[in-house]
């Protein structure tokens, strides 16, 4: 009898252990997967890990002709539902990739706070903006209800020493804290705030979408250098470049390419900058070849691609490129990695340098993501966006307008 007893406590405890790993793998599945797929025409919905299969509601194909959005479980061993997911079928976009260089030039909408500081006062040392909770980081979007767009907005509505209701943003939730400007020894009322209310770089064109004459780029957002923060776009202008030079990267070291800004020579408004990169309106045709399909995460596979990116003057080559890791996770900007196998690209730049982001992949004809960053550390690896995620962003960027 004792040893039927231990024998079926040992049972059980083996099975609350099933239990307990078989929850903790639901769990981590549920949060880790996205929530969404994009598809096109008979599309797998993908990538998904080895032991995860799509089930589409009523069990019929998740694409159909003419069917915009569909849906399904996400199945742990063909068994266990992990989450309901929603499946966008894209259509058969065809797109115009493009791997020339261009200008960013950014308005930020609000003021974004790159560092709070102190000065001394009649009274001492003093730090108004600290000791209301600002921080690096926030977006100082109205003073009074009045909006905000410059650090001169901010100068003159303290200027006169009263105090002021500020209101601003954190990790996208609102906030308002009342600030009292203190008098500087060396003259005028301050708060103690160091901000930033515009921007420019250079980047790169991933693609040109002839049907909405829209374009997208970069692959990541343009950000505050110093705290990270994505700079809220107000207004801003994508301008044609030459690239002049390069900065060889090397490990520690990303290297990057140098431009010439032809501010004139307008390309088209920017409509939004995005986690997963700048989309505007074209007034203008972009450089690029002919349009090809957007082939979506499912359909791209580890293994030989090519890239177009600008490394002389303002005209893309392509350069072959290695993808090799494909992940079945959220995270936009790091969706693959791919190494750099092109022994020009390799002389004359290190691999992967800034100013490349947004540089095209094609894999079987279809445009398949964009170059987003460099391994610090590797220059010939980088990571890379999935194609389909831009063009979903860019849709419904050709439908933003900006507030006046």
């Amino acid at each position: 009898m004792g040893i039927l007893k231990r024998g079926i406590k040992t049972l059980l405890g083996i099975i609350n252990v099933f239990i307990l790993a078989l929850a903790g793998l639901i769990c981590y599945y549920s949060l880790s997967l996205p929530d969404s797929y994009f598809v096109t025409r008979d599309a797998a919905v993908g990538p998904l890990p080895e032991y995860i299969s799509f089930k589409a509601r009523g069990g019929s194909s998740p694409v159909m002709a003419g069917e915009s959005i569909s849906g399904g479980e996400l199945i742990l061993f063909g068994l266990f539902p992990v989450k309901t997911v929603t499946v966008f079928d894209i259509g058969a976009p065809m797109l115009i990739p493009s791997g020339a260089p261009f200008g960013i030039k950014m308005l930020s909408d609000g003021a974004v706070v790159t560092d709070v500081n102190g000065f001394e006062s009649e009274s001492g040392f003093v730090s108004p903006a600290k000791d209301a909770g600002i921080r690096a980081g926030d977006i100082i979007t109205k003073i009074d209800g009045e909006r905000v767009l410059s650090n001169s907005d901010i100068l003159t509505k303290t200027r006169e020493g009263k105090p002021v209701k500020v209101s601003f943003t954190r990790k996208d939730q609102e906030k308002s804290e009342v600030v009292v400007p203190a008098l500087s020894k060396g003259g005028g009322y301050k708060i103690g705030l160091w901000v930033k209310d515009s921007s420019a770089g250079i980047g790169t064109l991933t693609f040109y979408n002839p049907a909405a004459k829209s374009f997208a780029g970069l692959g990541h957002p343009v950000c505050d250098a110093a705290t990270g923060s994505v700079m809220p776009l107000y207004s801003g202008e994508a301008v044609k470049v030459e690239v002049n030079g390069i900065v060889r990267g090397r490990i520690g070291y990303p290297g990057e390419l140098t431009g010439e800004f032809f501010a004139a020579d307008e390309i088209g408004k920017l409509l939004v900058n995005d986690i997963s990169g700048v989309y505007g309106e074209a007034n203008q045709s972009i450089i690029g070849s002919e349009a090809i399909p957007l082939g979506t995460r499912g359909q791209i596979e580890e293994g030989a691609a090519y890239i177009l990116t600008t490394i002389d003057g303002d005209t893309p080559q392509s350069f072959s490129v290695d993808i090799k890791k494909i992940s079945d996770k959220t995270g936009v900007g790091k969706d693959m990695v791919i190494t750099v196998t092109d022994e020009r690209l390799l002389t004359l730049t290190g691999g992967i340098v800034q100013g490349m982001s947004g540089s095209p992949i094609i894999q079987g004809g279809k445009l398949v993501g964009a170059i987003t960053h460099v391994f610090v550390n590797n220059p010939e690896k980088g990571y890379a966006i999935f194609a389909d995620t831009m063009y979903s962003t860019s849709l419904s960027a050709s439908t933003t307008s900006l507030a006046a």
